[in-house]
């Protein structure tokens, strides 16, 4: 199996990951480019008479931090809030996404961004271009190096019905050590499932046995003897996210706590209303 920058089983068959064209790509980020160029031009005038008694080395410096702050913080800013999206993006139905399909946070935005100051703005936009036609998923360089694509969010196919724990499993699932799986692999894994009905009886069995065999590598101890390969990656796939969702909601109830117990007063304190 290879797994790249597009989601290829065995023989070259290739699963649709639901990847954004070179072409929507360049037409959304276009429209982007467009109103944060527009929108520097009128904050740079809006602020010119505000500099006019400042040195101009100070003036020099200053409009370096604005333009800095500008192209690479407000988009970092927008992509982290709207979990993936841009002005360019709703219009064309684009959205950003990790590689194993789940929403970006600040630290994916923010490496985009700062990446794409110079392979959007600095260079119009050649660069990002150029990267994109070389991947097969569309990537630009900061979606290369960050692990994030350009998923389509109108206009492609039915989402796959959940994964569900199949049925025998669930003991198994409880007692078993599942480490952090690669992002393509889990994708791959993902879209088999949702993918394994079209496929001849043959090739399911070939594909399906592969990924269980590299999912195989990641959980200890193995299934039961017997299990099928498409009823251990189901029961992977299940496991990962019901225990990734329990970690969130964990993750979420002490964050909720340490915020209760810094809002209130040391010592006995009354807090006085105003």
């Amino acid at each position: 199996m290879s797994i790249d920058e597009e989601i290829v089983l065995g023989e070259g068959v290739a699963i649709d990951s639901g990847a954004a064209s070179v072409v929507m790509r360049a037409g959304s980020g276009a429209i982007d480019a467009i109103i944060m160029y527009v929108g520097f031009v009128v904050l740079v005038n809006v602020a010119s008479p505000l500099l006019t008694s400042v040195n101009f080395a100070i003036v020099r410096a200053l409009t370096i931090v604005l333009f800095v702050a500008w192209f690479v913080g407000v988009p970092a800013l927008v992509e982290t809030l709207t979990r993936g999206l841009s002005v360019g993006r709703l219009a064309l139905g684009l959205r950003i996404v990790r590689d194993d399909g789940g929403p970006v946070s600040a630290r994916y935005a923010l490496g985009r961004a700062l990446v794409g100051l110079f392979e959007v703005y600095l260079s119009a936009g050649l660069f990002a271009v150029i990267a994109s036609f070389m991947s097969a998923r569309g990537k630009r360089i900061g979606d290369m190096l960050v692990g994030t694509y350009a998923m389509r969010t109108r206009g492609g196919r039915k989402a796959m019905p959940p994964v569900v724990m199949p049925f025998g499993m669930t003991e198994w699932a409880q007692q078993a050590d599942v480490r952090r799986l690669p992002d393509g692999l889990a994708l791959t894994a993902r879209l088999f499932l949702g993918r394994a009905h079209q496929m001849s009886h043959d090739a399911r069995y070939r594909f399906g046995t592969e990924i269980a065999g590299q999912l195989a590598s990641y959980v200890a101890p193995p299934p039961p003897e017997g299990t099928h390969p498409e009823t251990f990656i189901a029961a992977v796939l299940a496991t990962r996210r019901d225990r990734e969702y329990v970690s969130g909601i964990s993750a979420q109830r002490l964050n909720a706590e340490e915020f209760q117990r810094l809002s209130v007063l040391p010592y006995g304190i009354q807090d006085s209303d105003n």
